[in-house]
């Protein structure tokens, strides 16, 4: 369902209201296309003191963004302000003194990015000095407007391993993801051939794949150059056809409930499968005290059972091995709650969980990363059946004042699934606009 107040918002007369009643003003937020693949504009570089990263490779990189750098920038497109060598509170002013003069002059649905150091375990000062970057990159987040976003990424190794990340938060893709804050470690990562077609020779399989984000989630990834199997309901079977036609991709009609799930879908990839999106899932709302167990257990068996169970058998028999990508779908109500959804935010916090306890596991026995989205108030079919007053409140509750695409989502797991992304794992990153729930 079309945001009409978004639309209204963009004509005199609503200017007009929105300004004189202090409503909320949405920006047309600059989503990539094949015709605009980048932001417009200069690209400033600016540092706190002594870096803790290689300045060539730092330069090199941003430089792969497409934006011109330059040491400042009148309007700048994007903002990196390198923080890593910050290790005190006094420290911290020079993040103010940099940020303060510029914040105002970058363009709509302009970045920014923080890099900050991991936390270190014997030094206090810089613990807090560090810790206090996520504080303030949320801060800003909120205040900023205009369709600006700011985010932190923390790099653990050299700026080479941060190099997809930052090519994703530095650009369109990332429009509908805000405050969030990104851990780069330091292991080996293996650059794409081609960065427009990174997954190119890769076989991918999403889940809930015959619409809404998972579709979405099929198309970017074929736009990448995956092969796509597209898995849904037997259900959903025209559906799943229809899409997977239209995306050149494969159709594999499965309940992923089934006994058997797991082993067929391991069957269906003698040649292993590059990357696993666990993107299916289904809600069934109702207040705890009037759900009855069918209800609860078909949200939990869909959501997080079969999400174990797949992940499991396929690790277990090699088919998601070296270099492989996991990427499930968690939810801002699995990170904040939600009334009558106990069963949805038990199964997504469960993702969260998984995430969290298998990653580094798995990168060390599979050479797998795993990794999660968590979608806010993504325009979908579902979420137009939601009454009106709840909609519009899901759609204003973030620092971008709108709802989220489909496309967004599908961006950030295309990001997560990329071969550059190995040094990151065990991330739980939300696309929701820097929704207020859930900070």
């Amino acid at each position: 369902m079309a945001d009409r107040y978004l639309r209204f918002t963009h004509t005199a007369p609503g200017r007009f209201l929105t300004r004189r009643l202090g409503l909320p003003e949405p920006a047309a937020l600059h989503r990539w296309t094949p015709e605009h693949p980048t932001l417009d504009g200069e690209l400033a570089h600016l540092t706190v003191g002594s870096s803790t990263v290689a300045g060539a490779d730092l330069a090199a990189v941003l430089a792969s963004t497409g934006l011109p750098v330059a040491a400042a920038a009148a309007d700048p497109a994007a903002v990196v302000l390198d923080a890593t060598g910050v290790a005190s509170a006094r420290g911290l002013a020079g993040v103010h003194a940099l940020l303060h003069p510029v914040v105002r002059s970058v363009a709509a649905s302009g970045r920014i990015a923080v890099l900050g150091a991991p936390l270190s375990a014997t030094d206090h000062h810089q613990a807090a000095a560090q810790q206090a970057l996520d504080g303030f990159v949320r801060s800003l987040g909120k205040e900023i407007g205009r369709g600006r976003t700011v985010n932190l990424v923390r790099i653990a190794g050299g700026a080479r391993a941060a190099e997809s990340t930052l090519r994703f938060l530095l650009s369109p893709k990332s429009a509908y993801v805000s405050g969030q804050t990104v851990e780069v470690g330091d292991s080996a990562q293996a650059a794409p051939d081609d960065w427009s077609r990174p997954l190119a020779g890769r076989t991918a399989l999403v889940t809930g794949a015959a619409r809404g984000i998972g579709a979405a989630v099929a198309a970017t990834l074929v736009r990448d150059g995956a092969g796509v199997v597209c898995l849904d309901t037997p259900r959903a079977r025209d559906e799943l056809g229809r899409t997977a036609e239209r995306l050149g991709a494969a159709a594999l009609p499965l309940d992923i409930t089934a006994d058997d799930a797991a082993e067929r879908i391991a069957d269906a990839f003698p040649d292993g499968l590059g990357v696993l999106v666990h993107n299916a899932g289904v809600t069934r709302d109702r207040r705890l005290a009037n759900m009855p167990s069918e209800r609860w257990s078909s949200v939990v068996d869909v959501n997080l059972s079969s999400v174990l169970d797949i992940t499991d058998t396929l690790l277990k028999a090699g088919v998601l091995a070296n270099g492989g990508r996991i990427v499930a779908t968690a939810s801002i109500a699995g990170i904040a709650g939600n009334a009558g959804q106990t069963n949805y935010a038990a199964s997504k916090a469960g993702i969260i969980g998984l995430v969290r306890s298998l990653a580094p596991r798995a990168a060390a026995e599979h050479g797998v990363t795993v990794n999660a989205v968590a979608p806010g108030f993504i325009e979908t079919r579902m979420t137009a059946a939601v009454p009106l007053l709840i909609r519009e409140a899901g759609r204003r509750m973030n620092s971008l004042a709108q709802g989220g695409l489909p496309e967004d989502v599908a961006e950030t797991t295309a990001w997560l699934a990329h071969p550059a992304s190995g040094p990151v794992n065990g991330q739980v990153v939300r696309v929701c606009g820097q929704s207020l729930l859930g900070a």
